[in-house]
């Protein structure tokens, strides 16, 4: 293991802005579909700015940072 794997947030640029949570955690790499970033965020194993966040459809700004399964992604315009 690296050590960017842990705790670097890894930025990821996004076209329209808001994006759902569930959207953004399919674009940005951290669930392979949709449907498995809805069960994970139903599920409550997802960290939205540290808290968990169980809002499938939550909306997105500039600089949130979420947090699943030991990575992070940061919404970037």
């Amino acid at each position: 293991m690296t050590h960017s794997d842990q705790g670097e947030p890894k930025p990821v640029k996004v076209s329209e802005m808001p994006i759902e949570l569930c959207q953004f955690m399919k674009f940005g790499g951290l669930a392979q579909s949709g449907g498995e970033a809805k069960q994970v965020i139903s599920e409550g194993r997802v960290l939205l700015n540290g808290a968990v966040e169980t809002r499938k459809r939550k909306k997105l700004g500039p600089g949130d940072r979420v947090s699943f399964a030991g990575k992070t992604i940061v919404v970037l315009v």
